[in-house]
């Protein structure tokens, strides 16, 4: 019995996830971070998440197959993006962690960072609906081929990503968009 105690124990210590809860008015999503794998993405994420910058945020674009949404992407995704309340100050940008280094991948569920060119993400952050490969490592969602920092996944509430998913938009834009009332972490 002792040796179960000391295993479920040193098990707990050893683990490197973090969970988060995104409360939004459309319901609460909780995601648990990958600090081991994905260690600069998951401190920059939760900077923003300690500092209140996701208070009063916004999932403010939705991604799906539809001949209106991408019309300009041959290779067509599926996410809903989030970023910071208006008039936060961004950090710096950080360093793209690959999902060739970090073995995390785009799966249904995953959480990534948005971007533009690689080291450039800050605070906006997208969930995917189904596996989107495409926007690892080698993807061919972007010209540049260095894909996105998939950072951890959705534990509960993909029910809420599916609705701010089909939520009113033009073309990509919620609209109005998705209010986020808090994010935490949960301990």
């Amino acid at each position: 019995m002792r040796c179960l105690i000391a295993l479920f124990f040193a098990t707990t210590l050893l683990s490197a996830e973090t969970r988060v809860r995104i409360d939004t008015t459309l319901g609460a999503i909780v995601v648990s971070v990958d600090e081991k794998r994905a260690p600069q993405t998951v401190a920059n994420f939760l900077r923003y998440v300690d500092d209140g910058k996701y208070n009063g945020g916004r999932f403010h674009r939705t991604v799906k197959v539809a001949p209106d949404n991408q019309p300009a992407n041959s290779v067509k995704i599926e996410v809903i993006q989030a970023g910071p309340a208006e008039g936060q100050p961004a950090f710096p940008p950080i360093p793209l962690e690959r999902t060739t280094v970090t073995g995390l991948k785009h799966i249904d569920g995953a959480i990534s960072m948005a971007r533009d060119g690689p080291d450039t993400a800050t605070g906006d952050f997208f969930i995917c609906i189904g596996a989107q490969p495409e926007l690892d490592f080698a993807g061919r969602r972007n010209a540049d081929g260095q894909g996105f920092a998939a950072f951890g996944k959705v534990l509960s509430g993909m029910d809420v990503v599916k609705k701010i998913q089909q939520a009113p938009a033009d073309g990509q834009k919620l609209n109005p968009p998705v209010a986020i009332r808090k994010v935490e972490r949960l301990h």
